[in-house]
């Protein structure tokens, strides 16, 4: 597939692929969004998607697994209020297309409705990345040398690394969606949307002792973007992280100031805030932050974006999953609430513009509001002044998993690697620490926020509802007061 900057070419190349093979058409869509409406319905749509995916791993010098997978299929859904009814299939036809629409229509009253559907008409975006196919962009051979490269440049950091993990995968994805309502005609769009990401685990042992360091990275490309330089950098963050592992020392527990690092701490934002930021949970008031907009919910100086609109990013997209274009959603803005991440069902039930936030795992699942680039914007504070400015603290530079409950905010976080802060310096490296503590609360505690806002490299992937989708994070260096740090020391 050519690299194009046309979004009609990517309807074309959707068509190509999920219509014409089929013997389906726009006329035919138009039929069985039809077909829905002749109860009374809000809303119909259809969702056509095809997937390829080749995946491999390494491990011990060796490929321990490879994987290769297409799917495709249709999903139909018809709105009713605040009712939703889905049907899908992996048969793209027009039969099982008519019979997937028969079904939905049934969540709607008997009459009132009209076989009338208007013309489809094309929607574009401004596409944001290229439209090439990542899982043809390198041979087999080619992508097995990739891993291989990746654990050379590992093991020639430091002879104490002593295993190498490292998994690279591509994703070539084309979705089209046709919908409609009562009240307007149709519309039909398509996206294009490469996918890579590739990950590494390495294992380091000194004295017995073994510690583990991780990176990685990825975005809406094909594999030509692993260069020699992004695996050594790959290998430099991995190979370092362990060896600061090796030598921390426990950490210690109590309430004390934190200072997270630049890029992906940000998942604590996406976790902690961002999901109580979605408009189903605030329509349903079980986020925390329901019925709060325009109240001051975070420190002056806070300011969180989601970010669909960003060239090439993995959480970007250049429609979401309902044909509507992704934007630039301001949530926060110096600490007072002015919106929420929406869906069209949501919008059209909270009143408010859909911010093409809805998104879905495949054609198997429902829509929902989903974040895509979520981020906090940067300050006025050097990265080495906020470090300075903390008696005794922690710095956690890096995360790994956590936990959240959505309703009351309260969240609990791995430190990855981490620092003791000490008279403004960086003392010794530290494991073992959690991090404890209220989104909502900790965002109101947020002292001193640095200029070096920094996206993270692309390996992020959140789940919600049982559904997967690619996202992005970030944020600037962050001073936070009065944290609770679970230690083992």
């Amino acid at each position: 597939m050519k690299l194009t900057d046309s979004p009609f070419d990517h309807l074309a190349t959707a068509r190509a692929l999920l219509l014409e093979p089929f013997d389906l058409d726009e006329s035919r869509l138009q039929d069985a969004l039809a077909s829905v409406f002749t109860h009374r319905a809000d809303y119909a749509d259809l969702y056509f998607q095809y997937t390829r995916n080749e995946s491999y791993s390494l491990e011990e010098g060796i490929v321990k697994s490879g994987s290769f997978d297409i799917q495709q299929g249709v999903g139909v859904r018809a709105v009713v209020g605040d009712k939703t009814a889905f049907s899908y299939s992996d048969d793209i036809s027009a039969a099982a297309l008519m019979e997937a629409a028969e079904a939905v229509r049934s969540i709607a009253r008997v009459g009132g409705g009209t076989r009338r559907v208007g013309p489809l008409a094309p929607r574009s975006a401004v596409p944001l990345y290229g439209a090439a196919d990542p899982v043809a962009s390198l041979d087999a051979a080619a992508k097995v040398k990739l891993l291989e490269r990746l654990e050379q440049f590992a093991r020639a950091r430091d002879p104490r690394v002593k295993q190498v993990m490292a998994n690279v995968g591509a994703e070539y994805d084309v979705m089209l969606v046709a919908r409609s309502d009562r009240h307007a005609d149709g519309v039909i769009a398509a996206d294009v949307r490469p996918l890579v990401r590739m990950s590494l685990t390495v294992i380091a042992e000194q004295d017995g002792r073994r510690e583990q360091g991780f990176s990685g990275g990825g975005g809406r490309f094909d594999l030509a973007y692993y260069t020699d330089a992004v695996l050594a950098g790959y290998a430099r963050q991995a190979v370092d992280m362990a060896l600061t592992n090796l030598a921390a020392k426990p950490a210690p527990a109590g309430v004390m100031t934190v200072v997270l690092g630049p890029g992906w701490p940000g998942i604590l934002l996406h976790e902690a805030v961002g999901h109580g930021l979605e408009g189903d949970f605030n329509r349903k008031g079980s986020s925390v932050f329901s019925g709060r907009v325009g109240q001051r919910v975070a420190s002056k100086g806070v300011t969180v974006i989601d970010d669909g609109t960003l060239q090439d990013r993995r959480g970007s997209l250049s429609i979401d999953d309902e044909g509507n274009p992704t934007s630039r959603t301001v949530l926060i803005e110096d600490g007072i609430l002015r919106g929420y991440i929406q869906d069209s069902l949501n919008a059209r039930l909270m009143k408010v513009a859909p911010t093409g936030n809805g998104r879905r795992e495949s054609f198997a699942h429902l829509p929902m509001p989903r974040m895509t680039n979520t981020y906090m914007l940067g300050g006025k504070h050097a990265h080495d002044e906020i470090i300075r400015s903390v008696k005794k603290g922690i710095f956690a530079s890096n995360f790994g998993g956590g936990q959240v409950d959505i309703t009351s905010g309260k969240f609990v976080f791995s430190m990855a690697e981490a620092w003791l802060i000490e008279d403004g310096k960086l003392a010794a490296p530290v494991k073992g620490a959690t991090l404890i503590g209220n989104g909502p609360d900790a965002l109101t505690r947020v002292t001193m926020i640095g200029d070096n806002m920094a996206l993270d490299s692309g390996i992020g992937t959140c789940g919600k509802e049982g559904q997967s989708v690619p996202v992005g994070v970030g944020q600037p260096t962050l001073r936070i007061e009065g944290l609770t740090i679970g230690g083992t020391g």
